[in-house]
């Protein structure tokens, strides 16, 4: 049998276990208590083990972060080094103001001209040659393909890029008209949109696009925007959006026309729709039509060559 020593060691051990917290101390003690009874009764005394400390659980990761003019001030009053900041600059989203005013603040807080050069060329540059392109991306200020996007808002919302439909033919109409008339009535050139409907369906009568140029090289690939041409478009205002003749199987715009004592080429002022358009970035622009759109079938149309046959239209529809 124990003796009574033994016993208030027993409980003083108990007293004087790890210091973890107070849950340890108190099974701590416990356990020597019930050694003691054990002890008392005659029974052979068990071990106990000791309470393990709670696992310790890793934070849940958060959302990428997005730079700021202000991220940056507070990397350089931490003492960080222009090299290690242009690294993470590169490294990392950014969303930055480079306006005049900015770039003042930015100098009086004791940002470095290196730093400052770094986020001038990252918001120059938003499509980087090592960034992944995330076309489906709301968000303009991510890497885009070049192209025209439509913007889904709904939900999260997601840009959907529409690809160019290239007309198949050309026709004339009121030929008979003219001759008639000797002139006094136009003959109309007709460029050919194949199917009666676009890919791409508008949510809402005033639809939201954004314009992505190619950032790499001054002019965009010829795959993108171009008819044919040596040069290629770099700015919204070098489109038209036209609202397209619905014809059965097929859609059709006026792009030329032939009367007495006159001819014209190119898109028909009829057919015209006014837009306007602001410079997000360099090489991202948002265009909107300036007002709501009836339902039908329209498309932006950057240029149409020779007789029209090598038109490209970015469709879209409105229901």
């Amino acid at each position: 049998m124990m003796s009574l020593p033994l016993i208030v060691v027993a409980a003083a051990a108990a007293q004087a276990a790890s210091p973890h917290s107070s849950v340890d101390a108190a099974q701590q003690r416990a356990a020597g208590y019930a050694q003691a009874q054990a002890a008392l009764s005659g029974a052979a005394p068990q071990y106990v083990a000791p309470a393990q400390p709670a696992p310790q659980t890793s934070p849940a990761p958060s959302e990428a972060e997005v730079l700021t003019d202000q991220s940056i001030i507070s990397l350089v009053s931490a003492g960080l080094g222009p090299d290690t900041i242009v690294a993470k600059i590169n490294a990392s989203r950014g969303h930055y103001d480079t306006s005049t005013n900015a770039l003042i603040e930015l100098k009086q807080a004791n940002v470095p001209d290196a730093v400052i050069a770094a986020m001038v060329n990252r918001s120059k540059s938003p499509v980087m040659a090592n960034a992944a392109l995330d076309n489906s991306s709301p968000d303009p200020m991510a890497p885009h393909s070049p192209g025209i996007y439509m913007l889904d808002p709904r939900g999260a919302g997601q840009m959907t890029r529409i690809d160019a439909t290239v007309s198949n033919q050309t026709k004339t109409s009121n030929v008979l008209g003219f001759a008639f008339t000797y002139g006094l009535s136009s003959a109309k050139l007709k460029t050919v949109i194949p199917n009666a409907t676009a890919r791409v369906q508008a949510v809402g009568r005033r639809p939201t696009f954004y314009f992505f140029f190619n950032q790499s090289s001054t002019l965009a690939s010829l795959s993108d925007f171009s008819t044919g041409l040596s040069l290629s478009a770099s700015s919204p205002n070098e489109f038209s959006l036209i609202r397209l003749q619905q014809k059965g199987d097929h859609r059709e715009a006026v792009i030329g026309s032939v009367g007495f004592a006159s001819a014209k080429s190119g898109i028909s002022d009829k057919a015209r729709v006014a837009f306007s358009y602001d410079d997000v970035a360099p090489g991202i622009y948002k265009v909107t039509p300036s007002t709501d759109l009836p339902p039908g079938q329209y498309g932006f149309v950057y240029s149409v060559s020779g007789s029209g046959s090598a038109a490209r239209i970015f469709d879209f529809s409105i229901d």
